[in-house]
């Protein structure tokens, strides 16, 4: 017998509903473990490659698409050239953001950030 196009749809609907269980009960599993992993190894925000009080957890130094002359899109990520201890990275590029400005105020030197 052949099946209808309803038949297929309805069939699609469930298999996405069994396929969303499953990716819950996998990805609760996969949270247990970097859980674990973290309170074992005290990992922090900053070494995970989180910035700290941002409110959200957003990826450090993360460059945007741009184009080059020929009109090829560019990627990638900026190496960081300062670092301070809080986890704080800066490429060097664009203006200085405030946790290099305050340091500077504060008297450290910019070769005292070099990120190493």
């Amino acid at each position: 017998m052949a099946k209808t196009f309803l038949q297929v749809q309805k069939q699609i609907e469930q298999l996405q509903r069994e396929a969303e269980q499953l990716r819950k009960k996998e990805a609760d599993g996969v949270l247990s473990r970097i859980k674990e992993a973290i309170a074992v190894y005290g990992f922090t925000a900053a070494d995970l490659g989180f910035r700290k009080g941002t409110g959200r957890a957003a990826l450090v130094v993360k460059q945007s698409i741009k184009k080059t002359r020929r009109g090829k899109k560019q990627t990638g990520t900026a190496t960081p050239k300062f670092r301070d201890d809080q986890g704080n990275v800066w490429s060097g590029r664009g203006p200085r953001p405030a946790w290099f400005k305050a340091a500077l105020e504060a008297g450290k030197a910019a070769d005292d950030l070099l990120a190493k």
